[in-house]
């Protein structure tokens, strides 16, 4: 059967008998090729059949590649596509596990769920789960491939940013979990607008619907994802009444709460996650771990450890200002939640230097504007960051072509005892700004 991730016809039996000899798997000759099974992958830029030989000499066990003059070649198997191989190979080992695979994805906050519900999961059960931002096509059958067969739990990211990504993820994948954090505005260009992205990223439901006996972690209290999930089965948290895990957000530096499961009621619990939007992300870690028998302490413990880096919702204390670092990325969904959040602190002067947003297709400019709309609304002193913010009615705020710019700026113009917010997509690269503040 021909599946969505263009599966063509190869010995996926010998490739995976190479694959078990090594269990390892290379895609680049910049790194340690030991014994690694080497893909050849092909890219705008490169073309990694032309290093087939090279990857045999530097050690690697094996070769897959996909160009004719390969053919023969001692230690080289050659298949109609590299990239299919990859995942095809990766679906079949995924097929060999016998652990409890969670498929996660959503508009914000997937690496912080992954995260989260990983160290949860960790405390009990031997876990693996996507290392870094490795989510896409090729990045998800890497992670897959890096299972061992005795792993007890996994967790697998999945990113998109257009409609048929998450399907193609997921036959890959082949989740008996799944969550969606959320439906929000990212990569509307790609989706085509709020009402692509919510096909897209039901994408997973879907897949998950048609196997009865799988089921879906669900935040109770975000209407869209409730509706998206009719019919379904779910284990449910949030704030509202009814849900599997009940959680209330308290009042702290970082985001905290309290939480009652099955008659048990929990003890604060304060993570170093900096925003009141994290109340969801922490409430799915709990639910996922109480579903699978995570013990209370365990649970408390885990979250309360976990450190949160990349960027996204640290605090960070310089000699000289508070600043809420969230510069991983940026979309309107989440630029929202977070100028609001922002806006609410009580700890001092504030000021928000805030990056542009990418692959908003012809939203682009209303979708700044409005940005800038709420800030004013909201009584906030910004800077704004990038040539998107260019066309829009900044009404006495100031925007800065770069980022090197702003810094420059703050070289002239120091900002002291404030709270500042940094907040962008990732090519404004905002974190840059910290040593300037």
């Amino acid at each position: 059967m021909r599946r969505v991730f263009n599966f063509v016809p190869m010995n996926i039996s010998a490739l995976y008998n190479h694959f078990l000899q090594s269990r390892k798997v290379g895609t680049d000759t910049r790194a340690d090729l030991k014994d690694a099974l080497f893909f050849c992958l092909k890219g705008p830029n490169f073309n990694a059949n032309d290093f087939a030989e090279a990857a045999l000499e530097m050690g690697a066990l094996h070769v897959v590649a996909d160009e004719a003059r390969l053919e023969g070649a001692s230690g080289i198997t050659v298949v109609p596509d590299v990239l299919s191989a990859l995942q095809e190979l990766a679906n079949h080992h995924r097929r060999q596990l016998k652990c409890p695979v969670i498929g996660l994805t959503g508009s914000n906050g997937k690496t912080t769920n992954k995260e989260l519900i990983a160290s949860v999961l960790g405390t009990k059960y031997s876990t693996y789960f996507t290392r870094g931002n490795l989510n896409n096509h090729i990045g998800v059958p890497l992670t897959l491939l890096d299972i061992p067969k005795d792993a007890e739990m996994a967790v697998i990211e999945m990113g998109a940013n257009h409609q048929g990504e998450i399907k193609m993820l997921t036959e890959i994948v082949e989740p008996d979990f799944g969550m969606i954090t959320n439906i929000g505005k990212a990569h509307l260009e790609g989706f085509g607008g709020i009402e692509g992205v919510r096909k897209g990223k039901g994408e997973l439901f879907d897949f998950l619907r048609s196997k009865p006996d799988h089921l879906v972690f669900l935040n109770a209290d975000d209407p869209v994802l409730t509706e998206m999930s009719e019919g379904m089965n779910t284990v449910t948290y949030g704030a509202s009444d009814g849900a599997y895990v009940i959680g209330k957000p308290i009042e702290s530096e970082t985001a905290a709460l309290r939480y009652e499961q099955g008659g048990f009621r929990s003890e604060a619990i304060v993570t170093d996650l900096v925003g009141s939007y994290n109340f969801s992300n922490i409430m799915a870690a709990i639910c996922i771990g109480r579903y699978f028998d995570v013990a209370h302490a365990d649970i408390k413990s885990a979250l309360e450890s976990y450190t949160p880096g990349l960027n996204r919702s640290q605090l960070v204390k310089t000699d000289k200002n508070t600043v809420v670092l969230d510069a991983y990325n940026a979309n309107p969904s989440s630029m929202e939640l977070a100028v609001e959040n922002f806006a609410k602190r009580a700890d001092g002067p504030k000021l928000a230097i805030l990056g542009q947003m990418n692959e908003l297709g012809d939203t682009s400019e209303t979708e700044h504007q409005t940005l800038v709309d709420r800030l004013r609304a909201l009584e906030l002193n910004a800077y704004l960051v990038g040539p998107l913010f260019k066309d829009v009615d900044l009404k006495g705020f100031q925007r800065f072509e770069d980022t090197t710019d702003v810094m420059n700026f703050l070289e002239e113009n120091p900002v002291e005892g404030t709270v500042v917010l940094l907040k962008g997509s990732r090519s404004v690269a905002l974190e840059k700004v910290v040593e300037k503040l």
